[in-house]
């Protein structure tokens, strides 16, 4: 597999767990006070607008991705809905989150850097732009620890 497919198929993970993740937590506090809501609402329309975008450049490049990441996503929205049943402050949402996007954003980097002069640089574009989406979401949630 080539460098942009490679790439690809990370940024279609990376932003399709996001898309789960966040409908997940939304739905989850719901009927909560919590004021981190609108955050996880703008979260929610960035990874949409990602999500769009990778599906128009895989489809470009004749790429169809099989969903094998059902399990993973699976396991991540039950330890997540336990924990935020458990606690649903905040902190704890935010503290979810960060590491979330901590995560992704270093599997992110390291295929950015790996690939930099090989892959397509529409892909190599929107990698920067999910990386830095989430470098930006980090920072924002630190506030709410």
């Amino acid at each position: 597999m080539n460098e942009t497919n490679e790439l690809l198929i990370l940024i279609h993970d990376n932003t399709k767990m996001g898309l789960t993740s966040t409908k997940k937590l939304l739905t989850l506090i719901k009927n909560k006070e919590n004021k981190i809501k609108f955050i996880l609402e703008e979260q929610l329309q960035r990874y949409e607008a990602f999500y769009k975008k990778v599906k128009s450049l895989l489809k470009k490049e004749k790429l169809n991705i099989k969903h094998s990441s059902l399990l993973k996503d699976l396991t991540a929205s039950t330890a997540m809905s336990h924990e935020v049943k458990k606690d649903n402050s905040d902190s704890k949402i935010a503290d979810i989150l960060i590491r979330g996007f901590s995560m992704g954003n270093i599997n992110m980097e390291v295929k950015i850097k790996d690939y930099k002069k090989e892959a397509n640089k529409d892909v190599l574009k929107l990698a920067n732009d999910v990386l830095e989406f989430g470098e930006n979401q980090v920072k924002l949630l630190k506030n709410y620890l």
